[in-house]
């Protein structure tokens, strides 16, 4: 984690009739806020909850609200009613609330050219289009002033170290492109003591039904560039929706015509122009915003980076399709040599070539300026965003990668033998087991629309999958992109990390020559989504880490912001209904915000009821510890603090916000119900006779820890333990995993189950990483091996957690050359039985996910995912299951 962080200051002291609003420390002025407890326009808390669950949690249809409150009030006395009497009083209630909903304001445009010969000109010249948006400054401010980020923004530029003085690149702020504006600022001496805040934007047509078809909208998104990348990535109101841009359409006739083409991007920067206006001013002149803190700050606003996928790219830059949006490498070249692109460049050239050369030779489209052009301190050259999900995951993995590998075995092989080698790597991808956060595919890849989370998660089990099948060389050029994109998407990348990203590349572009060489790519790769990579090690120093900027971001979005209210609407004349329902949802937010602020919705409503897993009554948790004198409060059992997590639930893991803990293991809350809860009838029950035996030697290493003679000691010199014993279905790890989908503070939580059946269905016993020498980098410093049992006893006052697993072992110094995983093999005794051992909890690291080794051969049809672990001799200790065991299995 990074240890010194500096921030950007200036040199002299900011204007007098300024320094208390400037100064970062200064108090607020008095402000008013209301009374505490005062939930206006709410009655109360119960009403605001349940607005709250009516109209953004649950959407229940305006009809279906009436239904509630009507049967509702059939319960209630006569001279009491429901907290709302119909659907229109609970509408009317949100639309009071004094805080969020930035009101929504449109402008018409329409083309004003040369109509063209004849008396009936092209529809689309006659159309008129409606461009709705919000005020951008006050969206901002309404960002800025949220109490729920007061804490998670940097307030200044900074860059970051690590211990050992390595830069660190993390959030947007923590970018050179920042420091350097910055600086710009600074050239006025007016603007010292001010806080440069850039926004950034994004946007991206989105069909709402694929069904009827022509349902496309068009949003525009902002954030600011304070937030942390965390937060925007867990899409806590810190992107808002900020317009609907307008999409032209015409007939067939008309549609490819380069006059249309024109108009559509003259529209597309024209209606972002003037939507981003009322932003201009305070891109010169300081104005005073109060933020979440309470503080009062002078501002200067800039234009950030815009995240876009590469056919938005195309359009915000005025490029030609199929050249690069950041510098001027040839189409048919891209890897070869290229300048940077620059507003001052396509000038210069708009001066001294013609419309012709200026598309052929570098690939601009001529007699227009990007809608950057003309705002302070704006180029758009260099603010295209890093887009991890079209460029890298969905672009170059899914739709290049995987898609060459399929034409190759289509190539080589007779059209039967290469179906038979599909439906081998089908199968072997359906049987991967399970793992905390991991998508399966219960039918192999064979799914027509592919969403960026399936690309995701056929990168974590794909590499075993096509080992034995392709070459090596190929396996190679898939692990390196992998390789690559699993350094790209930390959230935390250091000096060591981009010289790794770059000799990642280099793997790739050296490995990948064998689909031209195999007349894959009898081309070349002048693609650009591949051209995009090498980009990666500046945009990660101009902008921070990239996953803060991905379009999975707006993507996300979509669905709250469009998606879903337009299913909400009538279906016609839906936007207006959409603007709306956006405007009370953006409402409901802040008021829960200010709520929370003011410390009103501490505490839950109403007190949870937690019920074990097999459904029964809910069991005595005073036994945990073996008697009703032993609270179950100890570090290592899932205790009342964490209510949200049972047994009962199928989560396996997820984002974790609290911030006071570095990384721990606990058992379940719950114990089994309906097991033994002695030594030998568990061990009956388990089938595991030398369970005592195994709890015998675990107690005497608890006792001498340092005792290397364990086998010549004769039994009897070992503990003895018969008595009582808690046996579990799961433990639960927790640890800091900042890249994967963490909660704020960085912390990742997973399930580790033992159990004999899950979700009704087969048993499911997890692998596990277990601490084996701190000093030892990566997997050299830690054992795979795989629970059996989680259970607790207490012996002589202390309580032990423990699990019962068996153990596997590297084979081999190095990773697997191909596919950079290490592999490993079950240990076994003489007669062919694994080996068992008792360990303490407090070994465990995390959760652990291997992959069968199948080489050259085809795995049976009927092998199910729940039986192999026990079905291959050699296994794939998978690094990419996520990021965090990218970080330490490598």
């Amino acid at each position: 984690m990074p240890a010194l962080v500096f921030e950007h200051t200036f040199d002299n002291e900011p204007p007098p009739q300024f320094q208390v609003l400037a100064h970062l420390f200064a108090p607020p002025p008095p402000e008013y806020s209301p009374p505490l407890n005062d939930f206006t326009p709410y009655n109360n808390r119960a009403e605001f909850e349940l607005a709250d669950l009516l109209y953004r949690r649950t959407q229940m249809p305006a009809t279906q609200i009436n239904d509630l409150l009507q049967i509702w009030a059939t319960t209630l006395p006569a001279d009491n009613d429901p907290p709302f009497v119909n659907k229109q009083d609970l509408y009317d209630t949100i639309d009071l609330s004094p805080l969020g909903g930035v009101p929504w304001e449109s402008f018409g445009v329409s083309y004003n050219g040369d109509m063209g010969d004849g008396d009936s000109p092209a529809p689309w010249k006659m159309a008129e289009y409606d461009v709705w948006f919000r005020d951008p400054r006050l969206v901002l401010q309404e960002q800025l002033k949220n109490p729920d980020f007061a804490k998670e923004m940097d307030f200044a530029p900074k860059r970051v170290f690590d211990p050992d003085g390595k830069r660190c690149y993390t959030d947007f702020m923590s970018g050179n492109w920042c420091w350097r504006h910055a600086d710009m600022i600074a050239e006025n001496r007016d603007n010292h003591g001010s806080t440069f805040c850039p926004i950034i934007l994004g946007s991206d047509k989105t069909t709402v039904s694929v069904a009827t078809g022509q349902n496309e909208y068009y949003p525009l998104y902002m954030s600011n560039g304070l937030v942390h990348n965390n937060v925007r990535r867990a899409h806590r109101n810190a992107v808002s929706l900020i317009g609907f841009l307008a999409v032209p359409k015409t007939d067939r006739e008309h549609q490819d015509s380069e006059e249309f083409r024109n108009f559509r991007r003259r529209l597309f920067h024209g209606s972002i122009r003037r939507i981003l206006e009322p932003l201009r001013l305070g891109m010169d002149t300081p104005e005073i915003v109060q933020f979440g803190d309470g503080h009062y700050r002078r501002v200067i606003y800039g234009i950030g980076p815009y995240i876009a996928d590469y056919p938005e790219q195309v359009l915000l830059t005025c490029i030609v399709q199929g050249w690069c949006p950041r510098c001027t490498a040839r189409w048919d070249d891209l890897d070869g040599e290229g300048g940077r692109r620059s507003h001052e460049h396509t000038l210069a050239l708009f001066d001294a070539l013609g419309t012709k050369a200026l598309w052929k030779g570098y690939g601009i489209v001529s007699d227009i300026m990007p809608f950057t052009y003309g705002f302070p301190r704006a180029d758009i050259h260099e603010l295209v965003a890093p887009d991890l999900l079209h460029q890298v995951i969905k672009g170059t993995f899914k739709d290049h990668l995987v898609t060459w590998i399929e034409e190759y075995i289509d190539l080589v092989h007779s059209p039967a033998e290469a179906a038979r080698i599909h439906a081998d790597i089908d199968r072997r991808i359906m049987a991967a087991p399970s793992f905390p956060g991991l998508r399966r595919f219960p039918e192999g890849r064979g799914f027509k629309q592919w969403t960026g989370d399936d690309s995701k998660a056929l990168m974590k089990v794909y590499l075993p999958a096509i080992s034995g099948h392709i070459p090596p060389q190929m396996v190679r050029a898939v692990s390196s992109f992998v390789e690559f994109c699993y350094l790209v998407r930390r959230s935390i990348i250091d000096e060591s990390t981009l010289a790794a990203i770059d000799l990642a590349v280099a793997d790739f572009h050296r490995e990948r020559s064998i689909f031209e060489h195999e007349g894959i790519c009898p081309n070349g790769f002048s693609l650009p989504r591949q051209h995009s990579l090498p980009h990666y090690h500046h945009l990660t120093q101009e902008f921070g880490a990239p996953n803060g900027l991905c379009s999975s971001i707006t993507e996300s979005k979509h669905i709250k912001a469009v998606k879903e209210p337009w299913r909400r609407s009538s279906r016609f004349e839906a936007l207006g209904q959409m603007l709306i329902i956006n405007q009370r949802l953006d409402k409901l937010a802040a008021m829960r915000v200010n709520f929370q602020a003011r410390g009103m919705l501490n505490g839950p409503l109403f007190d949870p009821i937690s019920l074990p897993e097999d459904g029964g009554s809910p069991v005595d948790t005073t036994d945990i510890d073996g008697g009703a004198n032993n609270k179950p409060s100890d570090s290592n059992i899932d205790g009342a603090d964490d209510e949200s997590d049972s047994d009962a639930d199928d989560n396996d893991g997820g984002g974790l916000d609290s911030q006071n803990i570095i990384g721990e293991v606990k058992l379940a809350r719950v114990p089994f119900a309906k097991i033994p809860r002695n030594v030998p009838d568990l061990a009956h029950h388990l089938g595991i006779p030398q369970l005592r035996e195994l709890i015998r030697l675990f107690l005497f290493q608890q006792y001498h820890p340092n005792r290397a003679d364990l086998d010549e000691l004769p039994p009897n010199d070992f503990p003895y333990h018969d008595g009582h014993i808690l046996a579990f279905p799961s433990a639960i790890a927790t640890f800091f995993a900042p890249s994967d989908y963490s909660g704020i503070g960085g912390m990742y939580r997973e399930r580790i189950r033992a159990t004999p059946s899950w979700r009704l269905g087969p048993p499911r016993y997890d692998c596990i990483f277990v601490e084996q020498d701190p000093e030892a980098l990566g997997f050299r410093g830690l054992h795979a091996a795989r629970v059996l049992l989680f259970f607790s006893f207490r012996f002589e006052t202390v309580l032990y957690p423990c699990a019962l697993v068996t153990w596997f072992s590297a084979i081999g110094e190095e990773p697997c050359p191909n596919t950079r995983m290490w592999r490993v093999k079950p240990d076994l005794d003489a007669n062919g039985e694994h080996i068992m051992e008792v360990i303490h909890i407090d070994c465990i690291l995390r959760a652990a996910h291997l992959l069968g080794d199948a080489g050259e051969k085809h795995i049976p049809h009927y092998l199910m995912h729940s039986d192999s672990l026990d079905a291959f001799k050699t296994f794939y200790v998978n690094k990419f299951a996520d990021h965090h065991a990218h970080e330490i299995a490598f």
